[in-house]
């Protein structure tokens, strides 16, 4: 597996290996148990293992619980920070210290959470409620809203904006921002709900990261769905391509796992891909990453 060669700031594991030559018989009446008359020198090694220090937005989110846990199972090689912006959000994932609460809108107030960090996986979308008058017995289509300052512009946009620029204040070597397919057309279902335009400003934010001049990857997931994860051949395309196809959907762990692939090779980097799985069953469980990655040559 090829490793993009990052520099941790911080969580590193330090562990000393003592190599001592086996005595060997000597002639020499001074030192008779050494070849040369005298005692050879103990040699200490250090080694260093570091972990990636990668911060996760959006944390409390359906995909971005299982990103935060999953680089929580794997401590030996990343050392997870989670943003939230409710304590609610905080309490549902484990009130962890590593944590944090901001407002993505407020660009001081996530300067904290990014500081030290390797790496940015950035989760957070707008999400738009339901009107309470709406009776599904009556039939008929829900409507949806969004609430006062929660409009995809100033979360998918600004607040997705605030973060690129704090990531590149601070030094952050590597950015995953998961968006949606769709985004090539205006005119798509995603951005009449709620009047938010949700898609449009997605691109912009998407844009904005490819000429930060910060490596990124861009992941555009399909539909996502609450389904296992890792048993399904994962697809990748450009340009909204996979919409015209029947593989239009994945399964939140899959998109959660390409993220965190997306960390570990180079192919992944400066990328912008479609992603949508064939359904359970057909095709082979995707495992090589590297393979999937090195598919796409689009840089937006």
């Amino acid at each position: 597996m090829t490793r993009v060669p990052f520099l941790p700031s911080s969580s590193v594991n330090r562990f000393t290996i003592t190599t001592v030559p086996f005595p060997q018989f000597s002639k020499s009446t001074a030192f008779p148990f050494y070849p040369h008359g005298k005692p050879q020198i103990t040699r200490r090694i250090s080694v260093v293992a570091m972990s990636t220090t990668v911060l996760v937005t959006g944390a409390g989110g359906r995909t971005g619980q299982i990103v935060y846990k999953k680089l929580k199972e794997r401590s030996e090689q990343y050392t997870a920070r989670g943003l939230v912006r409710t304590p609610e959000s905080k309490e549902k994932i484990g009130e962890e210290d590593d944590v944090y609460i901001a407002d993505i809108r407020d660009a001081e107030s996530i300067v904290s959470a990014i500081q030290g960090v390797d790496a940015l996986i950035i989760l957070t979308s707008a999400v738009p409620k339901m009107k309470p008058e709406f009776d599904p017995s009556q039939g008929g289509r829900p409507e949806f809203y969004f609430e006062d300052g929660a409009f995809p512009e100033q979360v998918d946009w600004i607040g997705q904006k605030n973060q690129i620029d704090a990531a590149k204040a601070s030094g952050v070597k590597q950015i995953v921002l998961v968006g949606s397919m769709g985004g090539t057309n205006p005119n798509h279902p995603l951005n009449s709900i709620g009047n938010g335009n949700i898609l449009v400003w997605k691109r912009k934010a998407e844009q904005y990261l490819a000429d930060s001049g910060i490596p990124y990857t861009i992941i555009r997931a399909g539909g996502l769905q609450d389904k296992e994860g890792g048993v399904r051949e994962l697809l990748v395309g450009k340009n909204d391509e996979l919409l015209e196809t029947e593989t239009r959907t994945i399964a939140r762990p899959d998109v959660a796992e390409t993220c965190i692939q997306a960390l570990n090779f180079e192919e992944a980097r400066f990328k912008a891909l479609d992603l949508a799985s064939k359904p359970e069953g057909t095709g082979t469980p995707t495992k090589d990453f590297k393979a999937l990655f090195s598919q796409i040559t689009t840089r937006f």
